[in-house]
């Protein structure tokens, strides 16, 4: 059985969709897990998101995956298997069909999904889990690699940050490619090509834990559609070229200080830096007339912060989960009090450690 983890973004929100954009992401450990078997006459997926049925899938005259029915719209596990297809043609290596299973543990039992990143799990779960029935032997930077392409197929505006946590583990800081570019040299070249050239900007930098703190991880119970808010800043932001212009300059500022204090040890740092991207991201969100950090993500940091703690949005906000990162040995029972009293559920969360590189890679630097 394969794994990939969820992650939760700690700082960078929104300015790492931009080419060369940063952010600081943790893993979790909370999984999506493939089971990989071959089949015989066409491929198929078995998972909760298809319902009963499994998703079965053919090759068409050019070899490439096709779903039953045809006109299914492409998803992130459809893509990782195209793509991974499309990197065995180019390899020269003859098809085999195969069957997937998958299961999920960033949803809770409703099928709700908390916020973990579970599209991004998925692809590289399913990027891993078929390297290994290929034997293909791909680094984990390549893995990542062929994980963002087939990202983008799908959600062109991801940062590929999920990705990058989903596939190294631990606590990262993470420099986003121009994925239009990424896009483009896939078509142009093909997968094999595409992941063996240098993308630039792209940065992937393994960060210590941070020291003397704990990671505390509320649920809202809302979900929030990442894609859809990143558009609409996106959208908006285009009346407001200055504005967002001094946003992008304060998160790579507010991002550049979280590093610092996490590779310094400095806890005092790194809540000042969280506290900071909390405010950056509340100024975005007024700016342009949307709700990222909504009434029960505020109740969620503002009891962090009676504590000593400091809090905020994770990810697009929206709804979704916040992060708390407080002092050793604080007391949370007031704030996890005022949680339940408002709705917020604390998820038993944890960093997940970090993926074995095969690569031998600390630091994976393209320019």
């Amino acid at each position: 059985m394969i794994q990939a983890p969820g992650k939760l973004f700690i700082a960078g929100e929104y300015a790492v969709v931009e080419p060369g954009g940063s952010a600081v992401l943790v893993a979790v450990d909370r999984y999506v897990s493939v089971r990989v078997a071959p089949a015989q006459r066409h491929g198929a997926v078995r998972s909760a998101h298809y319902g009963p049925q499994p998703l079965r899938w053919e090759r068409d005259e050019r070899a490439r995956v096709v779903p039953e029915p045809r006109q299914r719209p492409l998803d992130h596990v459809l893509s990782a298997i195209r793509t991974v297809e499309a990197l065995v043609a180019d390899l020269r290596i003859e098809p085999r069909w195969h069957s997937l299973d998958i299961a999920s543990e960033l949803d809770d039992a409703d099928g709700r999904k908390y916020g973990l990143g579970s599209s991004a799990a998925v692809t590289v779960a399913v990027v891993r889990a078929l390297d290994q029935f290929y034997g293909l032997g791909l680094t984990a930077f390549e893995q990542f690699k062929v994980a963002l392409l087939a990202t983008v197929e799908v959600s062109p505006s991801a940062s590929g940050g999920d990705v990058a946590a989903s596939t190294f583990g631990g606590w990262l800081a993470y420099h986003s490619p121009d994925r239009a570019a990424v896009a483009a040299l896939r078509h142009r070249v093909g997968v094999l090509a595409a992941m063996r050239a240098p993308w630039p900007l792209l940065q992937v930098t393994p960060l210590p834990a941070p020291s003397g703190l704990d990671l505390i991880v509320g649920w809202t119970g809302a979900a929030a559609s990442t894609t859809s808010l990143v558009a609409e800043v996106r959208a908006r932001r285009l009346s407001q070229d200055v504005r967002y212009e001094t946003f992008l300059a304060g998160s790579r500022a507010r991002v550049q200080d979280l590093i610092t204090g996490l590779q310094q040890h400095d806890s005092a740092a790194v809540l000042a830096a969280v506290r900071a991207a909390r405010n950056l991201l509340i100024g975005l969100g007024a700016g342009l007339g949307i709700e990222i950090e909504t009434p029960a993500l505020a109740h969620l940091v503002t009891s962090a912060e009676r504590i000593g703690a400091a809090g905020k949005a994770s990810g697009a906000g929206g709804g979704d989960c916040g992060i708390v990162l407080a002092p050793c040995g604080s007391d949370l029972e007031p704030m996890l009090r005022h949680w339940e009293q408002s709705g917020v559920r604390r998820l038993p969360l944890a960093a997940a450690p970090t993926h074995e590189r095969r690569d031998g890679a600390v630091r994976m630097i393209e320019r």
